[in-house]
């Protein structure tokens, strides 16, 4: 196992009671986050559900933002964007932007469940330009071309 990193977490007014983010099992990758607002999602309809608090992340490091699979297995709910990125110099309200894709409208209670948090290691690029790639043998080949 990895020594956990510790990010720094401002609870906001309208997140007073609520629980913090929390691994529900040992195995559990992704910290349970819940919602600190009442709010109905029409079939179709998406919104950004506040949580409550804000975080500040290690530079070097991101909070991805991923579904519930309950959610979304019973209830057609996900996150959009997935998964999502929260950056390490964001200090603003963490907000879980979700879509309901079932045909029943879906009832979010403040204090639900809504998403998870995965807390990542971010790996930074440095881009050269070149006239020409390497070839491989699948060269250009993307969006199903290596079958079903």
């Amino acid at each position: 196992m990895t020594t956990p990193i510790t990010i720094a977490l401002k609870r906001l007014p309208h997140g007073a009671n609520l629980p913090l983010p929390a691994y529900a099992t040992h195995g559990a990758a992704g910290m349970d986050v819940v919602s600190a607002e009442d709010k109905i999602l029409a079939p179709g309809e998406r919104a950004a559900v506040a949580t409550g608090f804000a975080i500040a992340i290690p530079e070097g490091y991101e909070v991805q933002v991923r579904p519930r699979s309950g959610l979304a297995l019973k209830h057609g709910v996900t996150c959009l964007n997935t998964p999502g990125t929260i950056d390490s110099d964001y200090r603003g309200e963490v907000k879980i932007i979700l879509a309901n894709l079932g045909t029943e409208p879906f009832v979010i209670a403040r204090g639900e469940r809504i998403a998870q948090l995965v807390p990542a290691p971010v790996q930074r690029a440095v881009l050269d330009e070149v006239d020409n790639l390497d070839d491989t043998v699948r060269g250009t080949g993307g969006f199903g071309s290596t079958g079903r």
